[in-house]
Parts: C-alpha cells; structure tokens; sequence
C-alpha cells in the first residue's frame, strides 16, 4: 500500500540518461525495483537531449506499424493473456503484463510526448543549466517532475574522450578533471534546477539528492587521481523537508575520516522516508511475501 501502483501516463520512476554499468558493460545493481519486481523498474531512458534533433523514439509508433495495425496486435495480445491466465502468474510475467500496459499507454497518451519536447523550452532556459548532455537531462528531470513523475535519477553522462570515462571516478588527472569540466558543468545545472524548481514553487515538495556512492582518497596517487574511499565523503540535500544552508558533520583535515556528525548511507534513506512521509520502521513486502524494512537508519534531525 506504500508504493503507488497507478498506471499514469508517464513513468512512476525514470532513469537517465544512461544506466550506471562498470566499466561501462556491468550494470551496477541497485537500479531496478529488486527485491518487489519488475512491476517496479524505472524507466530506462537511454538518451543525449543536449542533441538539436532530440526526440524519445519509444514515444511514437515506427513508420511500418500504423494504428490500425498496432490495434490488431493489442487485440492479439489481450487474446494470448486470457489463455494464458489459466496459468499462474510469476512475478515476471506480472511486471511484464504491467510495463506492457505501461508502454501502450505512453504511446496513446499525446501528454507523454509533451513532456520530453525540450524545444518548449527557451533558450535562455536551456542556456542557464548548460547545453552538455547531462545539464539538459536535469532540465528533462525538472519537466517530468513537474508532469508528476515521483522520482527521477539523473546518471552522470560520461564523456568518452575524458579520462576514467569523463566520470567522477577520477583515478587520473582528479584536479584538472575537476576544474575544467566536472565542477562547472555540475555546479551550472544544479543551481539552475534549485532556482528552476523554486520559481515554480515546486522545491518545497521535491526532495533534491546530489550524491556518489563513495569519496576519494586522502592521497592523490601516481596519475594525479585519487582512488577509491569509503570512509568519508559529501552529499547535498535540498528543497522539501530540509533546511537549507546547513552543514552536518565534518571531517579530520585530509578529509579521510568523519570526526564530527558522523552519519551512515542508510541514516540518509531514513531521513529520506522521512521527508517522504514514512518513518523507518516501515515494512515492504518482497514478492514472496516476506516483510523488510524501508531503512535500518536513524533520522539525521539536524538537516530538517
């Protein structure tokens, strides 16, 4: 009951513009709905709306497919599922059945295509969050999330010719990366989106995430780049629930380990849930019916 089920127009959850895979192959888990389904995957949305002739190609029928055509198939379809209703369903099949309703609606509903047509934008707009391709995927955000998808993860885009991929997982080159490309273009689209979604008065009902999975060594290495550390590292929250201007927490002065404040990834889902309306102790059930907690953090009051 906590996990809308609603078949809208658009997407519950979208994922953009790339999925997180290592080494660009391995899709990282974590992405997809897990433990509750398929019925729960984001939309993937594999796209570049920094490119003049954007469009979303799963969001209008291929040239050969006509409507009368594509209503014939759906009638095929329902045909093949009422036989094969007599079978029990598994939780595959019935996140299919589910995307499957979810697709035929994007494709009938002319409100979903509207929301991905960046060239509703100015382009003092586009301008002001940037014209890369991961700045216009935070503006693509800002136009779902006012269109009523709940949650929206924007992936950094890689840039091919960088080193590391152009990522934030700078083992080479860590300051110049930084100064040159990653910083500005972050920095330039973030503010846009918290100006953006405070002049239409949408920030105090949106929850704002900028976060990685883990910082960077004390020590910069043989490359100029700084390896992996999970024992400290930074995160920004902003818009509904928190305050703003607040800093929690703090570190030694390499930044290699938490003296002050010292708070866990799990303590920031349950002030997620939190800020959602849920407090941790709220169960899930997973598809064999077994009960989970939504977190087993505590709720960092301070940020509140």
């Amino acid at each position: 009951k906590y996990v809308d089920q609603d078949l809208r127009a658009l997407p519950q959850a979208v994922t953009l513009p790339n999925r997180i895979a290592n080494m660009g192959v391995i899709p990282w888990p974590g992405q997809t709905g897990g433990v509750l389904g398929p019925q729960y995957d984001p939309w993937l949305l594999t796209c570049d709306p920094s490119q003049a002739d954007f469009k979303i190609p799963d969001l209008a029928l291929p040239k050969e497919i006509s409507g009368r055509r594509l209503d014939k198939r759906l009638a095929l379809l329902k045909e093949v599922n009422r036989r094969a209703g007599r079978v029990a369903d598994s939780s595959a099949v019935s996140g299919l059945k589910r995307q499957t309703k979810q697709a035929i609606g994007l494709l009938s509903r002319s409100k979903a295509g509207s929301v991905f047509d960046l060239s509703q934008e100015s382009d003092a707009t586009r301008d002001r969050y940037g014209r890369t391709r991961w700045a216009q995927s935070v503006l693509l955000a800002r136009r779902m999330v006012e269109a009523g998808v709940s949650l929206v993860q924007i992936n950094w885009a890689k840039v091919d010719k960088e080193p590391n991929g152009g990522s934030w997982d700078t083992h080479d080159k860590h300051n110049d990366l930084l100064k040159r490309f990653l910083m500005p273009w972050m920095d330039q689209a973030y503010s846009a989106l918290l100006t953006d979604l405070s002049d239409r008065g949408l920030l105090d009902e949106t929850l704002v995430l900028w976060v990685g999975e883990f910082g960077h060594t004390p020590k910069f290495n043989a490359r100029a780049g700084r390896d992996h550390w999970g024992h400290c590292f930074s995160i920004a929250l902003a818009g509904g629930g928190v305050q703003g201007g607040v800093v929690h927490g703090g570190s030694d002065d390499r930044a290699a380990y938490p003296i002050s404040g010292r708070v866990e990834p799990r303590d920031l889902m349950a002030t997620v849930f939190h800020c959602l309306g849920y407090s941790p102790d709220t169960e899930l059930h997973d598809t064999s019916g077994r009960p989970l907690p939504i977190s087993r953090g505590r709720v960092i009051e301070q940020v509140l």
